[in-house]
């Protein structure tokens, strides 16, 4: 049996009471002497971060060794040879090359030719004009220097028999 009357329709009326509701609690203070009683609701507080600096990083660059090019020269067949890069330098087809071998000749050869260190430190094709001149092709050591080639040779061989 439902017959009861309602003078107002629930619904409506728990939603608004429980707004007062809130509404009084949250503002609702009371004084017990010296203390103060009272409900508050929290405030949303916003923390910002202060701004993180990053130092740019350091770079260290190393400083590059310069190694000094020492040639031996092989007049007999105009070859170069860099001690320091282990490369042979010589003219194909006019134009200067640098290869681990020369080509038209074998190390054996050359090796067994006349040789002379030379005392430039930078590009044969800058001084081999001079060289001609100063040791032709049929260029020949002199008997005092014989030991010097010597040890040239076993430079060569000691750098992987060139």
């Amino acid at each position: 049996m439902n017959n009861k009357k309602h003078f107002i329709n629930t619904s409506r009326v728990g939603f608004v009471l429980g707004a007062a509701l809130l509404v009084t609690l949250s503002e609702c203070k009371s004084y017990a002497g010296d203390l103060r009683i009272g409900i508050s609701l929290p405030v949303p507080v916003v923390v910002v971060a202060p701004a993180v600096v990053v130092a740019p990083p350091v770079v260290v660059v190393p400083s590059p060794v310069v190694v000094e090019d020492d040639y031996v020269y092989y007049p007999s067949y105009g070859v170069y040879y860099n001690t320091s890069r282990h490369q042979y330098a010589y003219m194909d087809g006019g134009v200067w090359v640098s290869r681990p071998a020369p080509i038209g000749v074998s190390v054996d050869v050359l090796l067994a030719s006349p040789s002379v260190q030379m005392d430039f430190h930078d590009s044969p094709e800058r001084h081999h004009a001079m060289m001609l001149q100063k040791y032709p092709r049929n260029w020949k050591r002199s008997d005092g220097d014989h030991d010097r080639k010597d040890d040239q040779r076993d430079e060569h061989r000691d750098n992987g028999g060139r």
